[in-house]
C-alpha cells in the first residue's frame, strides 16, 4: 500500500479546497495518508493527524503551498530518503511542479512512478563564538547574515577554505545554493544558476562599493562570515523562515550538509521554461 505525508500551509488561501482534493484522490486509490497533527486539527482531519510525522515511513511527501512550504518540508524530512513534490498555490512557485489544474493527473503520475528526482544541495551553518561552536540550522535556498531593524551597514569579513577573500560594508551577505539563486540572491543582483551546477553563490546585499560582486564557488568549499560590526542588531536566517541573533565577533560557518533534498520533477516541466514563465512574462 502506498503511503503519503501531506503538508498543507494553513496560511494559504484555497489550501482547504486543494487539501480535500488531495485526500479524496489518495483515499480513492487506497493510499495511507498522514498529516502533521496541528494541520490535521486546523483543517478538520483529526483522524489523519500524526504527532511525529517526520519519523513516519512514507513513500513520498506532498506540500500544498508555495516555495516556502516545500522548503520547510525538505528541512523537516532532512536525512530521510523521501521524495517531495509540491502543489503550487503560492506567488511564484519555482519549486512546486504541480499547478492546481493538474493535481489529479500529476498525483496519478506519482503513483505510476512517472517522474524523476532532483537531488538538491542543502547548506548547514554553525556559529563560533567565545562560548564554542554551536550548530544553528540548515537551508535549501540560503543562509543570510543581515541586519535587523537598524539602518546601519554591517562590516563583514568573508573567508573561503581558510583564506580571507573580501571584507564587506553592506546590508548583509547571502550564501545561496543554486536552488536559491532565483530567490533572495536574485533580488540582490546575484546570478541565476541552474540546480544542475554544483555550486554555492555568495551575494552581498547592497554593498557600499561597486567593486564588490557576487561570487560562484564550489559546493564543497567552506564559507566563514566574520561579524565585525559594532552594533548588536544582527541576525542569520535560514530560508527566510528561521532566524538567530548574532553578536560582534561571531563567525558563521557554512558548508555543504551530508544529505540532500529530494525534489520530484515531471518530464513535462523544464527549468528554463519555468524561469521564462515565472520571471520574464
Amino acid at each position: 500500500m502506498t503511503s503519503v505525508a501531506v503538508f498543507p500551509n494553513t496560511g494559504k488561501e484555497h489550501a482547504d479546497d486543494v487539501l480535500k482534493r488531495v485526500i479524496d484522490f489518495f483515499k480513492m486509490k487506497g493510499a495511507e495518508i498522514y498529516l502533521p497533527q496541528n494541520e490535521a486539527l486546523y483543517f478538520g482531519y483529526e483522524d489523519l493527524g500524526t504527532e511525529n510525522i517526520k519519523d513516519v515511513d512514507v513513500d513520498f511527501a506532498v506540500s500544498i503551498g508555495g516555495d516556502g512550504t516545500l522548503l520547510g518540508v525538505c528541512r523537516e524530512l532532512y536525512g530521510r530518503d523521501i521524495p517531495v513534490t509540491g502543489i503550487n498555490i503560492g506567488t511564484f512557485g519555482f519549486l512546486p511542479d504541480v499547478e492546481v489544474n493538474e493535481i489529479e493527473g500529476k498525483l496519478q503520475m506519482l503513483l505510476d512512478h512517472k517522474y524523476h528526482i532532483e537531488d538538491r544541495l542543502i547548506l548547514e551553518a554553525s556559529v563560533r563564538s567565545e562560548n564554542g561552536t554551536h550548530f544553528l540550522g540548515r537551508a535549501v535556498n540560503d543562509v543570510v547574515v543581515t541586519k535587523g531593524g537598524v539602518a546601519r551597514m554591517l562590516q563583514l569579513g568573508l573567508s573561503v577554505n581558510g583564506y580571507m577573500v573580501s571584507e564587506y560594508r553592506a546590508d548583509g551577505l547571502i550564501v545561496s545554493t543554486a536552488t536559491g539563486s532565483t530567490a533572495y540572491s536574485l533580488s540582490a543582483g546575484g546570478p541565476i544558476v541552474t540546480p544542475k551546477v554544483k555550486a554555492i553563490i555568495l551575494t552581498p546585499i547592497c554593498p557600499h562599493t561597486f567593486t564588490i560582486r557576487p561570487m560562484v564557488i564550489d559546493e564543497n568549499d567552506e564559507v566563514v562570515v566574520h561579524i565585525a560590526a559594532v552594533h548588536q542588531d544582527i541576525i542569520v536566517t535560514f530560508d527566510g523562515q528561521e532566524s538567530f541573533r548574532l553578536l560582534p565577533g561571531d563567525k558563521i560557518i557554512v558548508r555543504k550538509a551530508e544529505h540532500q533534498a529530494h525534489i520530484v520533477k515531471f518530464d513535462d516541466k523544464d527549468y528554463y521554461q519555468t524561469i521564462l514563465g515565472k520571471l520574464w512574462k
